[in-house]
């Protein structure tokens, strides 16, 4: 069930609402739009009294939500969602969000050279991993807290925000410290308790599509984020598992406009991952933003023969500047921004 408020509702009719829910054990979820404000009610609805509660002051009406998702619905909240990272920097809405950096965290003059032709293409965002969960425990499996300290110090000097992996719960004030957005990745769409954990928090998180997880699972893993108190949720394809042995993964770019249909929440795509090809991530970019994603998270690296993780997917920063310099056409002609 959802409540809608009236366009601008007073903050004093909104928190009547709240507290008329808590006194029936549930929890009311309030999502707060530039114009309205809409709260989801999580629980055993069969007790309430919807006549009673749409006629509270400020309430426009109540409504029954059929899907499982109810949080991350667009029935739920009809206008997009916009993360705001601070400094000007936005997720969703009109700007696409280049989110660009290499897999891994590997040195200070890796991240400094990074970090300096990421600002020069226009990139406000800046990737880099110190946590890699690995298929194989041989791997290099990141620098850890000297990789997020060399991540943060290093965008802080070029004015960048980053994204970060987090794998475990353990290390959420440590990597909260280091960086403006958390990162879930593929191997823990479904680890409840991070999801949990994490949306106990403000941070913003970019959720990345479990590697055989349907649409309906993957809004569903979101919903663990919002309900904890999180709104502040990305969503990330970056490809599923397939027969096809050409590509790492196959990109599912009809999980766009798909998500688009059913969730308000920012959907990026990773073509680095999805791909693991770097001569494919220039056209598989372009197809993003045809389709309507909202950014990119793509792998730039120095010297991907030398790199230590995932190199064979990686693109040099020149042609990265190349691809945003191709990207300017496309987005406008789709009325986007770069």
């Amino acid at each position: 069930m959802i409540i809608v408020m009236k366009k601008f509702a007073e903050n004093t009719q909104i928190e009547r609402v709240l507290e008329t829910v808590n006194k029936l054990d549930l929890k009311p979820v309030p999502l707060y739009g530039t114009e309205r404000t809409v709260i989801a009610v999580i629980g055993d609805e069969r007790p309430v009294d919807q006549h009673h509660i749409s006629s509270l002051p400020g309430v426009d009406k109540v409504m029954s939500i059929l899907d499982p998702f109810k949080l991350a619905s667009r029935d739920t909240k009809h206008e997009d969602t916009i993360v705001d990272l601070g400094d000007g920097v936005t997720v969703g809405g009109k700007k696409i969000a280049m989110m660009a950096g290499p897999c891994a965290v590997e040195s200070e003059t890796q991240m400094e050279s990074i970090a300096s032709e990421m600002k020069k293409a226009g990139v406000q965002i800046m990737r880099g991993g110190a946590y890699k969960p690995r298929t194989s425990p041989y791997s290099f499996e990141g620098l850890g807290s000297d990789g997020l300290e060399l991540l943060s110090s290093v965008a802080k000097r070029h004015g960048l925000k980053t994204i970060t992996e987090i794998v475990d719960i353990r290390d959420i004030d440590i990597v909260g410290k280091h960086t403006d957005i958390f990162q879930i990745g593929t191997r823990n769409m479904q680890n409840f308790n991070l999801l949990k954990e994490v949306g106990k928090t403000q941070k913003p998180v970019l959720l990345k599509r479990g590697m055989s997880a349907t649409i309906k699972e993957f809004l569903l893993a979101a919903e663990h984020i919002m309900m904890n108190g999180n709104s502040k949720v990305m969503l990330c394809e970056r490809g599923i598992r397939t027969f096809e042995t050409e590509t790492r993964n196959t990109l599912a770019l009809a999980t766009v406009p798909l998500i688009k249909e059913l969730s308000h929440l920012p959907i990026i795509v990773d073509p680095s991952h999805s791909t693991g090809k770097p001569t494919l991530v220039s056209p598989m970019t372009k197809a993003a933003i045809a389709a309507g994603a909202d950014g990119i998270l793509v792998d730039v690296h120095p010297n991907p023969q030398e790199a230590l993780c995932d190199g064979d997917q990686a693109i040099k920063p020149e042609t990265f500047h190349k691809l945003m310099e191709e990207l300017k056409p496309l987005t406008e002609a789709v009325g986007r921004l770069l």
